[in-house]
């Protein structure tokens, strides 16, 4: 069901740059308790970038406009407290870290995020159920975060981090990419739980395929750093079968 009232998430005229060259030029969009927002664009149309910029990626500088999360200045936080306020980012090429097991690392996440530690055994039951909805293996605990792990087995720890942390609002760049059929039904299953639980969710994609698997509310259209288009679900089906130069155009 969509949101009402109060944005969880306010963006307005967010301007920003990287390596000295402004990719975001003035970005306007409000995502509502409980809504899903799709963001559609071409590779390069700064995409990627908008959702560094919001959980406060360092290489990326802010020129202009603001960014509200629950209200207050989220563009004054720095990563860590935007992460404790509830914000979660799912990377579209999530980073190897050899030497540290899954299971440590989504503790010291939790603790780090929730700012409370939870007994091993407690962990363990709830990492081993969640692991279980998402058809992966109880030895991937024991293994080094994303160190040989395939495409769609970095997307799924992804996914179960994202439902072990219960953000509020989750930031997903281009999670479907590189995900064949049977992983991305999996990995949408798990996205669909969180939105269930009223995680937020703004989702960054190419294609249709995700939005068959994972309604939006809104969709936007990303062009040269800009929102050019915002529509319901139908806009997302239109460009999927008219193309980006079709947007452009109109």
């Amino acid at each position: 069901m969509s949101g009402s009232g109060t944005p969880i998430l306010e963006v307005k005229g967010l301007r920003a740059a990287t390596a000295g060259k402004t990719i975001l030029k003035g970005v306007d969009l409000a995502v509502r308790p409980g809504e899903v927002h799709a963001v559609m664009g071409r590779n390069g149309s700064g995409k990627s970038t908008l959702s560094n910029v919001l959980m406060g990626h360092p290489a990326y500088a802010v020129e202009g406009g603001e960014a509200l999360f629950e209200g207050q200045d989220l563009l004054a936080m720095d990563t860590t407290a935007r992460a404790r306020a509830g914000i979660f980012l799912a990377f579209q090429y999530p980073l190897a870290i050899p030497g540290v097991t899954v299971s440590t690392f989504l503790r010291a996440a939790y603790r780090a995020t929730k700012g409370v530690d939870v007994k091993p055994s407690e962990f363990r039951r709830r990492l081993l159920g969640e692991f279980r909805e998402l058809g992966i293996p109880e030895d991937f605990a024991g293994r080094y975060v994303n160190d040989g792990f395939s495409g769609g087995e970095k997307k799924r720890l992804e996914i179960l981090q994202m439902l072990l942390l219960e953000p509020k609002l989750a930031i997903l760049d281009e999670t479907d990419s590189g995900l064949d059929i049977d992983a991305l039904r999996v990995v949408s299953q798990g996205i669909n739980r969180a939105i269930a639980n009223g995680v937020s969710v703004l989702l960054i994609t190419h294609y249709q395929r995700i939005l068959d698997h994972v309604a939006p509310h809104v969709v936007h259209v990303f062009l040269d750093g800009r929102v050019v288009r915002t529509g319901g679900p139908e806009l997302a089906r239109e460009v999927e079968a008219r193309g980006y130069e079709w947007v452009e155009a109109a």
